[in-house]
């Protein structure tokens, strides 16, 4: 679709023949002969670019710089005039203008400025939109789940989002605590700043101080820089740290100072740096046992224990598994281009019987992976993980049926030809059954290696 211009100037002779050498190039026009009707077409129409005359019968274009910015923040303007000046040029370029030209230059100049601006225009429109889809997907909304227990923590996270108190997010691996963790920096007033995250297992000591803190030219071996911190990346935003119980001893010290002053030292430095960030920790470990043993910071727990929102494991809101599953089966059969898959009541209850140690991050998984090995339009029981199909659950008796003794054969047959990696004679073997009945079994169950 291509952009659309608005040219106001009072000079018609000119505003006409900008007009054509812009239409020539596939823009779409519309034309003002005074200020007036320039806002009014603001307000009727989604404009790209504007192009003002700087002298109006109604106003300054000069100063309508900042009306017309009110009317369309994203709209970028650029100014005419007779006879160009300086103080004008300067005060057209503060009010928010994109250039400032002189009238009588060359034509073919207007073509590559307009082209910049709208440039300028649809890379701000893309980054509104951007902006806008990672705070609805970081919202309290895209946080699936109808359970009391979920319900309270999304409540107690609404409560101390838009404030400046550290966080603490306990809770099982797979909760879900980074997904809170965004959620609340979405709703505060840092969400326009940073937010950035690190996972305090997934470095040595000294790869994490140097990650966190950032370290100077020469700190250590391979220092060949100054580096920034993760913690100055962060800067007016949120940091958050997640497992934050296997941070080691010593850099807990450096934390505590952060917390407690919002000052901090690089690696390799002597001088103090501030910073303003709001700290959110996470952490599957149970902080008071660490102290206890020795191995987490006393004066620290008290400096992070100030809000703390515990995660319920899924296997206590089974009830949000059919809402989470489906949701996983829509995001993945999208991916793979396999719109309209659906859910088979049958693979369902084996879902939400399934005792979920690796929580939602696991159902994700399963989900990943049924979505590509099913076939046809239906997920059906036989594309679930074998220790999935074998958990029948109590509560739901009809699902008995698929366990029958036949199925019970199919599943026993599958898990020997997975452990042979489809060596069937070894298979065979193992069965204690014919090779040719195996192959009639592998027929008759439709059984294939991809299972």
């Amino acid at each position: 679709m291509s952009s659309t211009i608005l040219i106001i100037d009072d000079e018609e002779k000119l505003r006409q023949l900008l007009a054509r050498i812009l239409q020539l190039e596939g823009y779409q026009l519309l034309q003002a002969g005074n200020l007036r009707q320039g806002l009014q077409s603001l307000q009727q129409q989604e404009i790209d670019v504007v192009i003002c005359d700087v002298k109006l019968p109604d106003g300054s274009g000069v100063e309508a710089v900042q009306q017309i910015r009110e009317k369309s923040p994203l709209t970028e303007i650029i100014l005419l005039t007779a006879y160009g000046n300086i103080p004008d040029s300067v005060k057209a370029i503060k009010n928010g203008a994109f250039d400032y030209i002189t009238k009588g230059d060359d034509n073919d100049k207007i073509i590559p400025l307009v082209a910049r601006a709208e440039e300028r225009v649809q890379m701000q429109r893309r980054i509104t939109q951007l902006e806008a889809r990672v705070g609805k997907q970081y919202a309290w909304d895209s946080i699936i789940g109808k359970s009391a227990s979920l319900r309270q923590a999304i409540a107690l996270a609404r409560k101390v989002a838009d404030t400046p108190t550290t966080v603490l997010l306990t809770g099982e691996t797979g909760t879900g605590k980074e997904v809170f963790a965004q959620a609340i920096h979405q709703e505060s007033s840092r969400k326009n700043k940073p937010f950035v995250a690190i996972n305090c297992s997934a470095f040595s000591k000294e790869l994490l101080e140097s990650e966190i803190f950032g370290h100077k030219a020469g700190a250590f071996t391979g220092a060949t820089k100054d580096k920034k911190g993760l913690i100055e990346e962060a800067q007016g935003g949120t940091l958050f740290l997640d497992e934050i119980g296997e941070m080691p001893m010593e850099l807990q010290a450096k934390l505590l100072r952060v917390l407690e002053s919002k000052e901090f030292i690089k690696v390799g430095d002597t001088k103090t740096l501030r910073v303003d960030v709001r700290i959110i920790a996470a952490t599957n470990r149970d902080l008071a046992e660490e102290v206890k043993t020795g191995h987490f910071r006393e004066d620290l727990l008290y400096r992070l224990n100030v809000f703390t929102i515990e995660l319920p494991p899924l296997r206590s809101r089974k009830d949000d598994i059919p809402a989470l599953a489906n949701h996983y089966l829509e995001v993945f059969s999208s991916k793979t281009n396999r719109k309209g898959l659906t859910l088979d009541p049958q693979a369902l209850s084996l879902l939400e019987a399934h005792e979920w140690k690796g929580n939602i991050r696991e159902l994700k998984n399963v989900l990943e992976r049924a979505v590509i090995l099913a076939e046809g339009g239906v997920l059906s029981p036989e594309d679930l993980p074998l220790d999935i199909q074998m958990s029948v659950p109590h509560s739901a008796p009809h699902v008995l049926s698929a366990f029958d003794l036949a199925s019970v054969e199919k599943l026993h047959i599958q898990r020997v030809l997975n452990h042979t990696k489809w060596n069937k004679a070894e298979a065979a073997r193992l069965l204690n059954i014919g090779l040719t009945t195996l192959y009639r079994k592998i027929d008759e169950y439709k059984l294939d290696e991809g299972r």
